[in-house]
């Protein structure tokens, strides 16, 4: 293929990707019945205090992704040295692939574009560390959350509670040495025989050294304060009654529940809605306002990045070197 087809056709798939997001994010925000309730709720309130807690929430979602842009130009260092700026363009152009496919896989595409050719594989791998990293920070306090709420709201035997505290912190601990001991995965895969022929690709992960991970953990907990912090500005503006240590209980499992099911990050938001309507009916009857919470956090953390990363899917290259910073 000819240079000049190979700009046309990388043209046409930047157009395709850029118009099919926005057709979702259109369907989704023209039938979003949980962000009309939030606009409603929002018709009272005084003008210069709405501009004070969204601006806020969204200041702090540009800082969670930015510290994702740091995990990524770390996670990658071995692989590929890139400029901070090239890294938050390839984390908002993944955003940006990711509300339209399921399980935001996407993502993983739209980030390793900006990488070369022939690291982009190893990238993914290098993405999947990362990845890996925020999910053993879900399920640690997610299962910690679940624990206490379990002891406040469902009433069981001390025995039984006792197992069921048992089973979470062995849960949390083998999340915690897996990743710790990553390089397990690397060794598990050399012993396949149907996978030990793609080693260049997963070698990477024999790479990372414990206090490497540890790093990169740091950041994944940043973020996962970051989004906490979201919810609690968006929670104590909206149902001021909630007390900050019923927030700081129920939203981990929010996030833990959520890492569990099968979604596709525009029907997420459905998803997002049920489940916190279900655990937050024990501290409040407030549903309207606890939609409305969870539709405005969807809306700053994933449609507002999404339709800002549409610019830097422009700025890929698919079929040649990605130009340097």
């Amino acid at each position: 293929m000819t240079s000049s087809y190979k700009k046309i056709l990388a043209n046409i798939i930047k157009i395709a990707i850029v118009a099919f997001a926005f057709w979702f994010i259109y369907r989704k925000l023209t039938n979003h019945n949980d962000l009309r309730e939030f606009i409603t709720l929002l018709h009272n309130i005084p003008l210069q205090q709405i501009w004070l807690v969204l601006g806020s929430v969204f200041m702090l979602m540009l800082f969670n992704w930015g510290l994702e842009a740091v995990k990524w130009q770390k996670l990658i260092y071995k692989i590929e040295q890139i400029s901070l700026w090239r890294s938050i363009e390839s984390v908002f152009c993944g955003l940006t692939w990711a509300v339209f496919t399921p399980n935001r896989l996407g993502e993983y595409g739209g980030r390793v574009f900006f990488l070369s050719p022939k690291r982009r594989v190893i990238g993914v791998v290098a993405m999947t560390v990362g990845n890996i990293g925020q999910l053993v920070l879900t399920n640690v306090f997610g299962a910690i959350a679940v624990c206490v709420f379990v002891y406040r709201f469902i009433p069981l035997e001390p025995i039984i509670f006792a197992a069921v505290s048992g089973l979470a912190l062995i849960f949390a601990l083998f999340f915690l040495v897996f990743y710790f001991n990553i390089k397990w995965l690397n060794s598990l895969l050399l012993s396949i025989k149907i996978t030990r022929k793609y080693k260049k690709f997963y070698a990477v992960l024999a790479r990372y050294k414990k206090v490497e991970l540890l790093k990169i953990l740091l950041f994944c907990l940043a973020r996962y304060a970051v989004f906490t912090t979201q919810y609690l500005i968006m929670f104590l503006w909206l149902v001021p009654h909630l007390s900050i240590a019923d927030i700081v209980m129920l939203v981990p499992i929010l996030f833990f529940v959520q890492s569990t099911l099968p979604s596709l990050d525009l029907l997420d938001i459905g998803i997002r809605s049920v489940t916190a309507l279900f655990f937050f009916k024990y501290v409040t009857n407030q549903n309207t306002a606890v939609v409305a919470c969870i539709a405005s956090i969807w809306l700053i953390n994933i449609i507002i990045p999404a339709i800002l990363g549409s610019y830097f899917v422009f700025k890929l290259n698919f079929f040649g070197n990605t130009r340097r910073d």
